[in-house]
Formats: C-alpha cells, structure tokens, sequence
C-alpha cells in the first residue's frame, strides 16, 4: 500500500509579474495533463501554476508548435491535425498518455463569436489563420470529444468562446453535451470571467467540463469572485519600449472616443474590435487581430503591456510572432490556474478524509 506522508502542497494563485523560471519551484500536485489546440501554451501555464505536470499536445500550425516548443520543453509533441491523432493506432501513442488526470482544450471556434455575422460560416469551410489551413471550424470540438474517447482521461476541459451559448448556437451546445455522454462523460458548463479570476481582463469564455462516469464523481461546485485589477495595477511597472502609434485616421477616432468605449461608439464602420482602455477597469477581451489603445497615448499597447494583461509571463519568448496573436488565441494562465486547482482539489487529489484512512 503506498502510503500518503503528507498533505500535497498546494501551489498560491498567482497575481502580476511572473516568469517561466518560477515554476520550478512550485509545489507538484502530481496530475498529469495533455492539451490539444495548445497554441502558445496559454493554458498549459496555467496547470502548471496549479501544480500540474503537462505532458505536450496537439497542434495543427507548426509556427505555434515551434513557440510551445521553444517556451515549454514537452515531452510528446503531435504536429497534425487532432482528427489526424485519433487516427493514430494505440500502440504508437505513450501509455501514460492513456493515464490522464486531465485533457485539455481549445478547440477554434471562431465562428461562433459574438463578433460579425456568425452564422454564414457555420457548416462550410473556409481558410482560418488557425493553422493556415481550410477547416470547418464547428466540427473540431467533436474530434476534441473523440480524442476524450480514444484517451479516456479521468476529466476533460474544454474552453470556447461565449457565442456557443448565445442564440442559435445553443442548440450546437446541446451535441456537444450528447457527444461526451456517448464518449462516457458527464459535463457541465460554466460562464467564467478571467476578472474574476485575478486576470485584468473582462474575458469571459465558456467551459465545459466533463467527468468520467465510471468515477462517479460529484458535480464540480465553481465561485470565483477574485477583487477587480484595473489597468492601472496591472501596467504599473511595464515598458512602452516598441508601442506602434495609431494611424491618422485612428487617431482621430481614438480621440473622439471616452477612455473605457468603443471606438464603434463614435466611428462608423468596422471598429468594435478597437477599444481605448480605461485606467480604472480592467482591459475587455484581448482578441488575436487589433490591440487595445492606450488610455492617455494615441497607440497601441506595447509587447510588454499586452502579456501583463494576458497575465502571460515576462520572460515568454514569442519568435518573432505577434504578442498580440498569440495572446488573444491563449487561455490567460491565471484563469486556468484558478480553475485547475478547483478541478484537483474536487475530483481528483485524495480527500482529508480519504488521507486520514490510507
């Protein structure tokens, strides 16, 4: 019987400035975590600033595996699509990736934003940055599932964009909910806000997350209500070395436009992804295309002011990829982290009491 000496050491939650070296001296949880649509490795931050050990993923862009390569060392790399990995046959995939506490994912769903007219793009392909390569973006979330399927981790995360639970998307959510039952899963869906979540940004993002039912493990109780880091807090002590000033027609909307709006607010045509931030609030959603606008200065946000928002480290090495892009398509690691210790600590490290009786 192997016995449990200890409590295990839980790591803190993280607030402001950090750097990729410190997470050799956060405390193990022990929980091993394979993460597909890894990106830049956003959420992989974030598991293991909660302890965890990431294993490696899957991604279809070699630019982006490159970077997660180069910033997190994996151990079992899959450069393909992930309908192409659950092609694979079992005995050319490691055991220990048949042996996961947690599957992780992102699947791109950018047709499901809130953001233009959505549903023109649902159920026909079309070439998306995601990879550079035609996909049909509303299918990928089911090879996500069959990838739960093949693996059959203890418990899945996947995280998407708030549109899934708006409007006619709703009944996209209702499959998605079917496929895990069939694959063997129990989910639930949460509406999370990253600024509640010691992350200054108003990013809220859905996540399903779905249990074993062989385990049968309790519904997950979530409540993060973290204090509010306005921009202010957040930039206190990063450099505008590199911020690139705003055209002259922008300026002129960014000068037309209250500190905290839109510049849609007061500019006609496509500019609801332009926003100048507000010192007191945290920043909105930092999306993958146009940076927000300084609060003071008519320019973008610099290198260093765009991660600390993202709560991405300051040591992070983006080869010569945009911060912008690759933050906007990353999971802040902060939320991640907030979120994976509750998924340990609810479904998957020992009990008080289960340590007490072994």
């Amino acid at each position: 019987m192997k016995i449990l000496s200890a409590v295990p050491s839980v790591a803190p939650d993280l607030t402001g400035a950090w750097n990729l070296s410190d997470l050799t001296s956060l405390p193990s949880n022990g929980l091993k975590v394979f993460s597909c649509f890894h990106c830049g490795g956003g959420s992989s931050m974030g598991y293991k600033l909660a302890g965890c050990d990431v294993l490696g993923g899957v991604e279809i862009d070699p630019k982006i595996m490159a970077l997660y390569q180069l910033n997190h060392h994996p151990e079992h790399s899959f450069l393909m699509p992930v309908s192409e990995f659950n092609q694979l046959p079992n005995d050319s995939i490691p055991d220990e990736l048949f042996n996961l506490d947690i599957l992780d994912g992102s699947p791109p769903c950018s047709v499901f934003s809130i953001a233009g007219s959505r549903e023109k793009k649902w159920g026909s392909e079309h070439a998306f940055r995601e990879g550079q390569a035609v996909q049909r973006l509303d299918d990928l979330f089911f090879d996500f599932i069959d990838t739960a399927k093949k693996l059959k981790p203890k418990v899945v995360v996947a995280e998407n964009v708030k549109g899934l639970i708006i409007g006619k998307a709703k009944g996209y959510v209702k499959e998605i909910f079917k496929a895990f039952a069939d694959a063997g899963y129990d989910c639930q869906l949460f509406l999370l806000n990253a600024a509640k979540m010691g992350v200054p940004q108003r990013r809220e993002r859905t996540f399903f997350l779905a249990r074993r039912k062989d385990l049968n493990l309790s519904p997950i109780k979530l409540n993060f209500d973290e204090p509010i880091i306005s921009l202010q807090e957040a930039l206190r002590d990063t450099s505008s070395n590199g911020a690139k000033p705003l055209s002259p027609k922008a300026k002129g909307h960014w000068v037309n436009t209250a500190p905290g709006r839109n510049f849609s607010k007061s500019a006609k045509g496509s500019w609801f992804t332009w926003n100048r931030l507000s010192w007191e609030k945290p920043a909105p959603t930092l999306v993958s295309g146009t940076p927000p606008t300084h609060p003071d200065e008519p320019r973008f946000l610099s290198h260093s002011e765009t991660i600390r928002i993202q709560t991405f480290p300051d040591d992070y090495c983006f080869n010569n990829l945009e911060a912008t892009y690759v933050c906007g398509m990353s999971v802040p690691p902060f939320m991640i982290q907030r979120l994976a210790k509750q998924v340990a600590k609810q479904w998957l490290l020992p009990t008080e009491e289960k340590r007490e009786a072994v």
